[in-house]
């Protein structure tokens, strides 16, 4: 019987090495896979590289990895923002490399690895110091830069549901960069609200079929998506958010 369920974060992170190349999903706060992340703290993995669009928002998820000394290097495409001073810190003192990736570049490397393609030109970062040191070519009159994919030994990801196969249905903008990641690491984890019976999931709804899954744990609902804490004060729904949490934040 194929059952990828687990019973805790703890043991969906196990076996996550020294020396990892972990893809994180996530655009922001927005499907964020933060218990996965707190969990890969715990379990104590060193020198780590990270993939993820941002470098980490304030002091919680992929910034408190940041912040306990466990990232080598970040590859990014949005590594500053007004709270990513975690990030901004270890920079500057020297204590974490970065590689930067424009947004669509980053996708698509993460894609070709998935697709199995072994590299691609893109016009993106021609003539920019992105492109220093790579090969560029002239097609139909366009200069373009080869880039090569983006693998990960891990992928950790935050899906909306799931059955025990690792059929997997995303919440509106959560959604992001996790099924591109999920088909371009060895072990695939996904932390999930809950786990429903299989059958209960639209097919046409899966949008990452459980072949790329290999660990599933479900985490609860929680709270802070449904609060609206990232969406500019207003719930899920567009009530304001003080109607939603009774004026608490």
């Amino acid at each position: 019987m194929i059952d990828k369920t687990v019973p805790d974060v703890e043991s969906a992170v196990a076996g996550i090495q020294d020396g990892a190349t972990v893809l994180i999903g996530g655009f922001g706060r927005a499907g964020q896979p933060v218990e996965l992340i707190d969990a890969l703290i715990a379990h104590g993995a060193r020198e780590l590289t990270i993939v993820n669009n941002n470098a980490g928002n304030g002091d919680t998820g992929l910034a408190a990895l940041l912040a306990a000394r466990r990232v080598r290097k970040i590859v990014c495409s949005f590594p500053r923002q007004s709270d990513s001073w975690v990030f901004d810190g270890l920079y500057r003192a020297g204590d974490i490399e970065l590689e930067l990736v424009p947004q669509g570049n980053l996708a698509e490397r993460i894609r070709a690895a998935g697709a199995g393609v072994g590299a691609f030109f893109s016009p993106t970062g021609v003539g920019t110091q992105l492109a220093d040191g790579k090969e560029t070519r002239e097609i139909d009159g366009r200069t373009y830069v080869l880039e090569y994919p983006i693998r990960g030994d891990v992928a950790l990801i935050s899906a909306y549901r799931a059955d025990r196969w690792g059929n997997l249905v995303y919440r509106e903008t959560a959604r992001n960069f996790g099924p591109i990641m999920a088909t371009a690491a060895a072990t695939t984890i996904v932390q999930v609200d809950e786990i429903v019976p299989l059958g209960a999931l639209d097919p046409e709804a899966v949008v990452t079929p459980g072949l790329f899954v290999d660990r599933v744990v479900a985490v609860g609902e929680r709270p802070w998506l449904r609060e609206g804490e990232f969406v500019g004060g207003v719930d899920l729904e567009g009530r304001p958010l003080e109607a939603a949490t009774g004026g608490e934040r």
